[in-house]
């Protein structure tokens, strides 16, 4: 079992990496934002690898990060959901996007990613709320559960509001949601929506 590939990069694909090692290619299958960053042919990379053997092949499967394979492993978790639309999403959208999309019970980020449609993003959003294993990060505890009351509507109406009237402004619900969060530790917990959309508007032009 291939746990890590540390070579060079020999050729890069739509959606997959080459990488020689010591003289051996593997061939090692990624989401576009690890292909993005992983670099250029010629130059060395190091990717954590989730290996798939099946009766007729095997194939690996290349991440940037742990964490980034975390979520490609739970994302199978839900029905409807396999190693080709788990890739899209996280081509789509970051670990990190996908944790806060998760917390804030926000189905149209999901449902952004090539081959997701609405019932298959709303299961992921539901299925994957409480489902997050030891060592896979959904950033940092305070930050998930102010996100998980919004998404589950027990956040205050002044939150919500705020959140409502940054996103009618054409930022993303993560974007708000966190915006909101940063200005709720400023102003306290018993400032209105006005003071929070100000103190947001601030968070996101800085």
């Amino acid at each position: 079992m291939i746990g890590k590939l540390k070579g060079v990069i020999d050729e890069i694909g739509d959606d997959h990496v080459l990488v020689d090692v010591h003289g051996v290619c593997y061939v090692a299958f990624c989401s576009a934002r690890t292909l993005s960053r992983i670099g250029s042919p010629g130059e060395a990379v190091t990717l954590v690898i989730e290996t798939f053997v099946r009766e007729d092949q095997l194939k690996l499967y290349g991440f940037i990060s742990a964490e980034e394979r975390g979520w490609f492993n739970l994302l199978q978790s839900v029905q409807g959901v396999g190693t080709r639309v788990a890739l899209a999403i996280l081509s789509t959208l970051s670990a990190g996007e996908v944790a806060n999309a998760i917390a804030l019970g926000d189905k149209t980020a999901v449902s952004r990613a090539p081959g997701v449609g609405p019932k298959v993003a709303t299961r992921i959003v539901n299925e994957l709320k409480n489902k997050v294993p030891a060592g896979l990060s959904m950033g940092d505890s305070e930050g998930v559960a102010f996100r998980q009351d919004v998404g589950e509507g027990k956040a205050p109406a002044a939150v919500s509001d705020a959140i409502s009237a940054l996103s009618n402004l054409g930022y993303s619900r993560d974007q708000a949601a966190g915006a909101v969060s940063a200005a709720l530790k400023k102003a306290g917990e018993d400032a209105d929506s006005a003071v929070l959309i100000r103190l947001g508007l601030k968070e996101l032009a800085s």
